[in-house]
């Protein structure tokens, strides 16, 4: 497994210079409470045909910084970046909360106290 850093303004040039759909299957996108406002938000992908090749894009943030939207250099991603929107109270765009809770539900349940 390889780990990756980059940042929000940079992400989508990043995994734009990277990303090749018939080389890399984009399997989700992932966030980790670090606690005290903060955030690791990764980009995990898997390398076709080979077993074990895996590369994760990660940038850490706070919850207040919208997040850049890779849908459109990955179509799938947009039922991740809803999931993280309703489980971490994250803005990320274009990205729509409302997927996987209820409007009754506890608002951003993984996201740590802060």
């Amino acid at each position: 497994m390889r780990k990756i850093e980059t940042t929000l303004p940079t992400l989508l040039a990043d995994i734009g210079t990277f990303y090749e759909a018939r080389k890399w299957h984009f399997l989700s996108v992932n966030g980790i409470d670090l606690g005290e406002g903060k955030i690791e938000l990764q980009w995990i992908f898997s390398r076709y045909g080979i077993k074990d090749e895996i590369v994760i894009y990660y940038a850490l943030s706070d919850y207040t910084t919208p997040v850049p939207s890779v849908v459109s250099l990955i179509p799938s991603a947009f039922m991740g970046e809803r999931e993280i929107v309703d489980m971490f109270g994250l803005t990320v765009e274009g990205a729509l909360r409302g997927l996987y809770l209820d409007e009754d539900s506890l608002p951003h349940p993984l996201r740590g106290e802060s």
